[in-house]
């Protein structure tokens, strides 16, 4: 049975495009716009019609950076792929790219069949997978032909985090020199984890083992040594890179020269970077733990850095490195020790409300919005134009969203499984009101009606910016 839903009387917003258009939908896909009252629009015919007056309509939101259920510091993330991709359709978001894991001395294939198994029917929303490579070896690089092959075509490497995902320069130059052979895309963690953990080691010697050390240790300059040192790896390899979760200032110049150069060289920064900053890690009786993350938050003032770097494009891609930790439980395993605190922050139901609230506030365009959160992220990974547009052809993953309604994002109301928010009584203006995934209703005027399952995986091209 053909269905048609018609989207009538909203303002669409793309990344290219703002026009009072309505949209037909036909078989989970985008089947036309036209232009509202126009004769086009007025013959359409649809089984389902949904009133977008006075809301904006725009692509579902992908966010290209995820951990669901990821094992880390003795705990996993509290967000399965069923709560996680259920809250990421309250956010506006439709499309997930999580991080299957390899782990040491194990083959690639067995670590993302690992993943495609915790994922397999308990999606509301689509997802796809990039790799993590903890073990870089003749074998494994063989593996990356395959599963660039399969649709899964960037790899992520650690310059972090010895004994756990640690790649040394040559494991990350060979990787590289893969990618640049089959197309795959190189996703950086770029900080300087051998002269961190020295400063971890020095700074509980001295006792000090709050949170807001976590942030002291992991210093601005070996992020920025680290990000300079793996684009210089990728010159010499000849490789695009990708450098994830950028935090600060100085990290930012460094991909902003490379980009200067020409370089096909890419960073992406996270909500956490661009509203939260160390005052946070200093919250007194231990709350600090609620925001430890590496990259780590950073002083107040890389904020500017990092929203400018979105205006000029140094920076592409808004994403949100979603790791949730409870507070009880999984964050007090740090109490006493901070290098014991599990790394990560929840945030992938409130990406696409806080880019809008940047919009009210000057930092950004509507279309910009649309551009760092939807298009970019889709094109960077190689699902352009099926995931973030609205076109002819596109995916129906389309979000209505009204521009003026107030929230507070709080834990009470929040959609993610964990006991916190990063935002706790942060007021926003704009709202998801109703969310499609593939032409299927999974948030209906503020309603779930999704279902575990919808979510298909969906392989993905090369990066589109090659």
């Amino acid at each position: 049975m053909s269905t048609r839903t018609l989207i009538h009387g909203g303002l669409v917003v793309t990344a290219a495009d703002e026009l009072h258009a309505d949209v037909l939908i036909e078989d989970g896909r985008v089947a036309a716009l036209a232009a509202h009252g126009s004769a086009a629009a007025a013959a359409w015919t649809a089984d389902r019609t949904l009133d977008a007056t006075g809301k904006y309509v725009i692509p579902g939101g992908v966010d290209a950076h995820t951990h669901m259920e990821l094992p880390f510091g003795g705990t996993a993330a509290s967000d399965t792929f069923e709560t996680g991709t259920r809250a990421a359709a309250w956010g506006g978001t439709t499309t997930i790219v999580d991080f299957a894991v390899q782990s040491p001395g194990r083959a690639l294939r067995e670590g993302l069949d690992t993943w495609y198994a915790k994922a397999d029917g308990t999606c509301s929303v689509d997802y796809a997978f990039h790799m993590i490579l903890s073990d870089v070896n003749e074998s494994t690089l063989k593996e990356m032909d395959h599963l660039v092959g399969e649709g899964v075509t960037s790899f992520k490497l650690f310059m972090a985090y010895p004994g756990v995902f640690y790649s040394d320069d040559g494991q990350i130059l060979r990787a590289m020199q893969r990618g640049a052979a089959n197309g795959g895309l190189i996703m950086m963690h770029a900080e300087n984890g051998i002269a961190i953990d020295v400063l971890v080691e020095q700074a509980l010697a001295r006792g000090e083992t709050d949170p807001r050390h976590h942030g002291e240790v992991r210093r601005v300059l070996l992020e920025a040594e680290a990000t300079h040192r793996a684009i210089q790896l990728a010159r010499v390899a000849g490789s695009p890179l990708y450098v994830v979760h950028v935090s600060a200032e100085e990290a930012l110049a460094e991909l902003a020269a490379a980009r200067d150069k020409g370089l096909p060289v890419f960073g992406e920064t996270c909500p956490q970077y661009l509203f939260l900053s160390t005052d946070n890690l200093e919250e007194p009786d231990f709350q600090g733990a609620k925001y430890v993350c590496s990259t780590p938050l950073r002083p107040r003032e890389h904020q500017a850095a990092l929203w400018r770097g979105l205006r000029t494009n140094d920076l592409q891609v808004v994403s949100t490195d979603h790791c949730p930790f409870c507070f009880r439980g999984q964050k007090e395993l740090g109490r006493g020790d901070f290098s014991k605190i599990p790394n990560g922050l929840p945030g992938v139901e409130n990406r696409m409300d806080l880019l809008h609230q940047a919009v009210l506030d000057g930092h950004i365009s509507r279309r910009r919005w649309i551009e760092i959160a939807c298009a970019t992220p889709a094109r960077m990974f190689g699902l352009y134009p099926r995931k973030g547009t609205i076109a002819p052809g596109s995916d129906a993953d389309i979000v209505l969203y009204d521009p003026h309604a107030e929230q507070v994002i709080s834990a009470e109301t929040h959609h993610m499984n964990v006991d916190y928010s990063a935002y706790e009584g942060r007021r926003i203006t704009g709202r998801v009101d109703t969310v499609l995934s593939r032409g299927e209703l999974v948030i209906d005027r503020r309603e779930y009606t999704g279902r575990a399952g919808h979510g298909a995986f969906v392989p993905r091209s090369t990066c589109q910016y090659l």
